[in-house]
Parts: C-alpha cells; sequence; structure tokens
C-alpha cells in the first residue's frame, strides 16, 4: 500500500473512531460567542504518552499524527501540517507566505529558530505605502494586489528544516497534502465563513476556485479539490525548493504579481533567487524559575512576550485570581508597557537588536510605573541606552496594518524533540492574489511601518529593499526548573500574538491549569490601546471595575487560534484553541 493509500485509510478510521481521548477540563468555556465570530466549541484537553500533533484544522492534525505515527519527527510531521494547512485553511497560511519554526533537539537540548520571514522586493522603497497626498495609504490599497507581497519564504524553511531535522524522505511528507489536493477535501464551516465575510475582494483566479459558478461562496461541506496545488506539490516533492525560487513556480509568482488586476508590484526572478532561510539563536528569559523561549527580531513576539513577563514577575500575579479586575489590570499594564517597546524592534539586518529591553534594571524601572489604583493610560517607549544608538530611530511609529490571520502548529515526536511553528499569509487570504500554481501569496509588506518617518526620524521598521518586515509572531517553548522540555505554545492573531501567548504561559505557570483551560481563558490585556475583552465571555463583567481604574476599556471578538502542549508525569497534555476548528491528537 502506498504512503499516499496508508493515510486516506488513516482519515477513513479517525472519521469512524474520532480522535484522542480526552480529560475533564478545570476551566469551563463560555457556551457560545457573539454572532458574526468563529464561533466557540467546547473542548477537552488531550492527554498522550508518546508524540502528539496540535493544530488548526483537523485534517492538517491528521497528516500530522499520520507522520508522527509513520516514524517522522517533529519537523516532519510541522512540514506535512503546512503542506495540508495551505489547501485547508489557505486564508491564513501556505506556500505563498512565510514563518518562523523554533525547534527543540531532544538529544542534544539545542534550541534554534529559522526565520523563513518574507523579504521585500529589491525595488521597495519607504514611500511603498504612502499614497500621493503623503498620507498612508487606506485598508485596500495597502493590502490588495502586487504592491504588499513579500518573497515567500515557507517552503525554504520547511526545505532547511527537514535538511537538519527530518528523518522521513522529504517526497513521503507531501503525501498526505497531494491525497487531499487532488481527491478533494470538505469545506469547514471557518473556511466559509471567511470566503463570505472577505471574498468579495479576491482577484478573479482566487474568486473561480472558492465561489460557485452563479457567485455564492463555496458551502460549509462542499468537496473542494486544487489540482494545481497537488501538481506544485508533486513538483517540490520531486524536486525539492529549487522550482519555487528558480524555476516555473518562481515565474508564476512573478507573473501573479506583476499582472494583478490592482496594484500591481515589482518583485522579480532576481528577488526570489536570492531568498535566503536565517538561523537565529532564540531568545530566553527566565519567569518563576521556567525558562522562556521564543523568536528573536524581526519579530517583536519573543522579546514582547518576555518583557510582559518580566514586568509580571515582579508583582505576586499568581496570588491575583484568574478572571479578576486586579489580575487584568496588571496584566494589561505589563501588555501596554511591553507592546510600547516594540517600537523598537526591527529587521536586525538593518536595526540592531534591541536586547536591552530585557535587562532587569531596565525591567524593574518599567515595573514600576505599573500601579494598583490607576491606569498608565498609553504608555511611552521606554529609554535606550545612548550608546546603541537607537535614539536616532522614530520611537512613535505609524502603525503597520498587521492583521488577524495566521496559524499556529505545536508538535511533540516519540523522542521528545519539539516544533513550534507559527506560520502567516498576514491577512486573511493574504493579497488576495491565488498563482496558477494553486496558493494565496501574502500581504506581509503591510507589516511594515506605513509611514517611514515618524516625528522628523525614519522609523525602524519602515520598507526597504532585501528587509523582513517585523512580526509579532511568537512560538515559544518553555522549560521547567529541572531543565526539561516542559511547553510548546503558539498563536495566530495578528499583534495580539503577544498576549495571547502571555496568557496562556501564565494559565499554565501561575495559576496551574491544564493548557485547554488556559487557552479557553477569556482574552484580555492592551496593546497599548484601550484594555480589551473578549466578548461574549465573564470578561465583560470586568468592564467598570476597570474603567474606574482608568481604563478605557473596548470589548471585541478574539477569535485567537492558540496551540499547547504540556509535559505530565507519565507524557503529555494538549489543548487547542475553543474558539476555532483546531484540534490536538496523539499516541
Amino acid at each position: 500500500m502506498s504512503i499516499v493509500h496508508r493515510f486516506l485509510a488513516l482519515l477513513a478510521l479517525a472519521a469512524c473512531a474520532g480522535h484522542g481521548a480526552g480529560i475533564a477540563s478545570a476551566q469551563p468555556a463560555p457556551a457560545a460567542l457573539p454572532e458574526g465570530s468563529s464561533g466557540w466549541v467546547d473542548k477537552a484537553p488531550v492527554a498522550t504518552r508518546d508524540f502528539m500533533v496540535a493544530a488548526a484544522n483537523p485534517l492538517a492534525v491528521d497528516a500530522g499524527y499520520f507522520i508522527l505515527a509513520q516514524g517522522g519527527s517533529a519537523v516532519d510531521a510541522a512540514i506535512a501540517v503546512q503542506l495540508v494547512l495551505g489547501l485547508v485553511e489557505p486564508q491564513s497560511s501556505g506556500l505563498g507566505g512565510g514563518a518562523f519554526m523554533l525547534i527543540h533537539e531532544a538529544k542534544t537540548a539545542r534550541l534554534t529558530v529559522l526565520d523563513g520571514r518574507e523579504t521585500a522586493p529589491a525595488a521597495a522603497r519607504p514611500d511603498r505605502f504612502l499614497g500621493g497626498d503623503g498620507r498612508p495609504l487606506g485598508f485596500r490599497d495597502a493590502v490588495i494586489g502586487g504592491r504588499s507581497v513579500g518573497v515567500p519564504g515557507t517552503v525554504a524553511l520547511l526545505a532547511e528544516a527537514h535538511r537538519r531535522h527530518g528523518r522521513l524522505t522529504w517526497a513521503e511528507l507531501f503525501a498526505p497534502a497531494i491525497a487531499l489536493a487532488e481527491g478533494g477535501f470538505a469545506v469547514s464551516p471557518r473556511l466559509h465563513r471567511a470566503l463570505a465575510r472577505e471574498g468579495a475582494m479576491l482577484q478573479p483566479r482566487a474568486q473561480a476556485y472558492f465561489f460557485t459558478a452563479d457567485g455564492a461562496p463555496l458551502s460549509a461541506g462542499a468537496r473542494l479539490a486544487n489540482p494545481a496545488y497537488g501538481a506544485t506539490l508533486r513538483t517540490l516533492a520531486a524536486h525539492g525548493p529549487q522550482p519555487f525560487y528558480r524555476g516555473a513556480i518562481a515565474r508564476d509568482i512573478v507573473t501573479t504579481v506583476s499582472t494583478a488586476p490592482v496594484n500591481r508590484g515589482d518583485l522579480t526572478l532576481a528577488d526570489l533567487a536570492r531568498y535566503r532561510v536565517v538561523v537565529r539563536a532564540p531568545v530566553c528569559g527566565g519567569y518563576r524559575g521556567y525558562r522562556v523561549c521564543g523568536v528573536p527580531p524581526p519579530s517583536s513576539g519573543g522579546i514582547a512576550v518576555l518583557e510582559t513577563l518580566g514586568l509580571l514577575e515582579r508583582r505576586d500575579f499568581a496570588a491575583l485570581p484568574p478572571g479578576s479586575v486586579a489580575a487584568t489590570h496588571v496584566f494589561a499594564e505589563a501588555g501596554r508597557l511591553a507592546y510600547a517597546d516594540r517600537a523598537f524592534v526591527a529587521d536586525p539586518s538593518f536595526v540592531p537588536a534591541p536586547m536591552w529591553l530585557l535587562d532587569p534594571d531596565y525591567l524593574a524601572r518599567r515595573a514600576a510605573q505599573i500601579a494598583d489604583d490607576r491606569s498608565i493610560g498609553v504608555a511611552l517607549p521606554g529609554v535606550p541606552p545612548a550608546q546603541r544608538g537607537a535614539r536616532k530611530l522614530a520611537i512613535d511609529e505609524a502603525p503597520a496594518l498587521e492583521l488577524p490571520a495566521t496559524s499556529h502548529i505545536s508538535i511533540v515526536d516519540r523522542d521528545g524533540n519539539a516544533v513550534s511553528m507559527t506560520t502567516s499569509i498576514e491577512d486573511g487570504f493574504g493579497s488576495r492574489l491565488m498563482t496558477a500554481s494553486g496558493f494565496l501569496l501574502n500581504n506581509e509588506l503591510t507589516d511594515f511601518s506605513l509611514a517611514p518617518v515618524e516625528s522628523a526620524r525614519p522609523a525602524a521598521n519602515r520598507v526597504e529593499g532585501g528587509k523582513r518586515p517585523r512580526s509579532s509572531m511568537a512560538p515559544t517553548i518553555v522549560y521547567d526548573p529541572r531543565g526539561r522540555m516542559f511547553m510548546v505554545v503558539g498563536a495566530p492573531g495578528g499583534a495580539a500574538i503577544i498576549n495571547y501567548v502571555t496568557k496562556t504561559i501564565v494559565g499554565v505557570i501561575d495559576w496551574k491549569l491544564d493548557p485547554q483551560a488556559a487557552i479557553a481563558l477569556p482574552n484580555v490585556g492592551s496593546r497599548n490601546g484601550p484594555t480589551e475583552l473578549e466578548a461574549g465571555t465573564p470578561a465583560v463583567a470586568l468592564e467598570s471595575g476597570l474603567r474606574a481604574l482608568g481604563h478605557a476599556v473596548t470589548v471585541m471578538d478574539h477569535p485567537s487560534g492558540i496551540q499547547a502542549i504540556v509535559r505530565t508525569e507519565g507524557g503529555w497534555i494538549g489543548g487547542a484553541d475553543p474558539r476555532r476548528e483546531g484540534t490536538v491528537r496523539g499516541d
């Protein structure tokens, strides 16, 4: 039996038997979220002994489980999961986007970051997203079309990860996605809702794929095949990443960008050919005796999560009850300080990484700004050491759009190797451009600051040719006080990712919740603006108490999509966000 047929047989078996056994959750979830949100599905944590995969779609989880069951490594499984996510959850990630992968190698205890973030075309200039009046473009003009497309990094990242840590052959990892692309899959409710909400902005090729002949978005449960994507996967499986960056697929990408119906782009074959994955050291810090590690710049996620935790550690945060006004106040204040400091983060090839943000003395000074009886309101960025030269950069940047799509994968294999991978095409459906090769292209360049100059100084995150835009992606791995790999966690959600990941970590470490319960906690916090409370959850009841402390409060949807795996005495326990379609499976 071929590997494709073995995967299809596994899918049939899973459909009959259901997914892994669960145990009772320690934190009840709200029954429902408001109309128009992603919806809430009660989920129990999943316990397993040997290996586990958590991802945003059950079919992708099945692919990862299948690879792990075949003896594949955590990296092998992550590759299979990503390839399926690009098919069944195309609005969030795929071959046309980028990713950060954090890899724990059990045998050596080595932790490595692979940076597959997109890069700006060589022709990109700082005024790329300014209109004729010198002001930043509006959403449609900035995001939709070829101008927002960066050089995709996901395929190169997957190939580099497999070269370093693969156990099965490269071609074997493509079998699940090829089977689904050619045989078809059922459109998920979340994909249907996304199409109904945003499908009108898609370019004609994408419209023809996602909509019926009479112009209606494909309904949930409709069968959808993508033979073009299947052919692309077969090419990559046989020849590696070369065709994507130097061959026929590369030419297709350039043609799609340069002939876009609106906002034609300037990405070239030379841009694709020069793309390289960057291997980076993780950024790590302590929290309550644990060691928390994430990805460094060009993502702000690792530094901002650690800064927030560093501020919380200087308070008796664990003693504050989850869901209380006091806990939400302190969490929001720590978050607004960390988010203010993101203004210093950009591609470290262009701007020095501001590691001084994690200096204990600096954290102590920032923590002293958090009062018990009043909110800071809007925090100013901290003061950097003068010798770093960071004062020459704008500290009050015009914001990037940084929209909340993206996906996250958490995996542990039977040998204890782990992957935390956050992957994105930025906004839902990215640039709305679909290649003839069957995948959507990113709009990641709108993660740059739209205005290149602020307060007469150049913005650290301004557009420049070859530069990687700042991100909030925060794939994270936590080590326990004994030095054992303890937790694999991450989330989608644009700039809110930092709050989602931090919430889950403190839920597990401070409040001793299982990962499913920690994920299900209402999403709250501040991104250095209003304090945000998740609609349809018990957090809404905190509004008056927070306003009494001077908080400006916004009640809003937060369909986070967090995935987490935590070590237990007998193995692993995992959780998937009840706000989305993700699942956990293990053996």
